[in-house]
């Protein structure tokens, strides 16, 4: 098909969006899969679908929703435990062969990467080539299939992928941009989520089209930097980089899904035991510490949360633990509570400034270092502190900013 658009563009984008990415993986492992309803949940007892299969989602199926609804629309679907380090190492595959088409490769997330292909058009061809050797790139590593979207910047490749799914290619060239989303919806643009879209609303900006009418200054004296990119997305302007380099993270979590409306504390202090664990496991593993964690509680109705802090920056566990009983004694007061979060705010290098219990801190760390090296060769907990006997048996699941390297590589 003859291109309606320049050969060379003064900047390429493409986002590489894998389809269905969990599911897919386990219909490649398993050939008896294929062609069939398949979500994948965390572990044998999950009850939240992770991910599901086209076939699934033909059925009315979607990611987030309960195995049990699933199951009535579906009554033959297929229930797949999830296995993160397999999604891992395909993702992995996956990122680094692309590099072999542009060093210019930002990895989103685990299932998602944008490349910046602008200087490569005179050796490639024009970016539609590029896109379609993107995907035979992909399906050549992984034998997996991916949706492509190509434009001029960074959130419109990323909204062109997702409109033909599954194996699709979309190209939006630059100068057609503003007239293709003019009538798109502003929360239809990844980075505009229902808080800023409400805020928009209150200005009669529904749609891209109407952005135009708004003055850049009410944005950028309500979200600063942000405001000024959120109206330039609107436009098709997108000015964001492609980001090739993992940058120190703002912050770094641990959470995990509980039983429906748990009401026992000993069972919500021991979630929130375990995943102090793992985040203080994680800082440690990364050298970084930190003294302020927002420690949290899904209930029916909302959030309980707060920001705790430690005396000194640490990343021993049992300071973390030390935090959650108080949060609980001061916040949680018998709702029923469906998730639990602990995430460090201010992770920053390790400085290990001794305080004046420098000795029995320099022991704790020790044994710390020790426990780690046994986890790292037997298996995560292998030993772990006896407070932890109790916790939950679900296994881990792969972080959604999971990126092949770096601080996010955590599963």
């Amino acid at each position: 098909m003859k291109e309606s658009h320049p050969i060379l563009w003064p900047r390429a984008i493409i986002l590489v969006d894998m389809n269905a990415f969990f599911a897919s993986v386990e219909q490649l492992d398993y050939p008896e899969l294929r062609g069939k309803p398949v979500a994948v949940t965390n572990g044998e007892q999950g009850t939240c679908m992770i991910t599901c299969s086209y076939e699934a989602r033909a059925m009315g199926l979607k990611t987030g929703m309960r195995l049990k609804q699933g199951r009535k629309l579906c009554p033959n679907l297929i229930q797949r435990p999830a296995r993160p380090q397999r999604y891992a190492q395909v993702s992995t595959q996956i990122m680094n062969a692309l590099q072999d088409i542009t060093p210019d490769v930002e990895v989103f997330s685990v299932d998602e990467a944008f490349l910046d292909v602008t200087h490569c058009q005179h050796l490639l061809g024009n970016p539609a080539d590029i896109a379609r050797m993107v995907q035979h790139k992909v399906w050549e590593v992984s034998r997996l299939p991916c949706s492509v979207g190509v434009s001029g910047d960074k959130t419109t490749a990323k909204y062109a992928a997702k409109l033909i799914k599954p194996e699709g290619l979309t190209i939006i060239p630059p100068q057609e941009t503003r007239a293709r989303l003019r009538s798109v919806p502003v929360t239809e643009l990844s980075g505009i989520a229902q808080g800023i879209g409400n805020f928009l609303a209150q200005y009669d900006v529904h749609t891209c089209g109407d952005m135009e009418k708004l003055p850049l200054s009410v944005l950028t004296r309500r979200f600063g930097n942000l405001g000024h990119r959120i109206w330039h997305m609107c436009q098709g302007e997108d000015p964001e980089p492609v980001h090739t380099q993992v940058a120190p993270p703002k912050s770094m979590g641990h959470g995990k899904i509980m039983p429906p409306n748990t009401k026992d504390r000993q069972i919500i202090y021991t979630y929130l035991m375990h995943m102090s664990e793992k985040l203080a496991k994680r800082l440690r593993q990364h050298h970084m510490e930190a003294s302020e964690f927002f420690i949290g509680l899904r209930t029916d109705l909302d959030w309980l949360g707060d920001t705790m802090r430690c005396e000194l920056p640490t990343n021993d566990g049992k300071h973390l633990v030390k935090l959650c009983y108080q949060f609980l004694k001061q916040h949680w007061h018998g709702e029923g509570v469906y998730q639990v979060q602990i995430t460090a705010l201010d992770p920053k290098d390790a400085g290990h400034q001794l305080d004046l219990f420098g000795k029995e801190s320099r022991k704790q760390d020790m044994l710390n270092a020790v426990m780690d090296d046994i986890n790292t060769r037997y298996g995560e907990f292998a030993v772990a502190p006896s407070r932890m006997l109790n916790r939950s048996t679900m296994p881990n699941v792969i972080a959604p900013a999971w990126k092949p390297a770096g601080h996010r590589q955590t599963i």
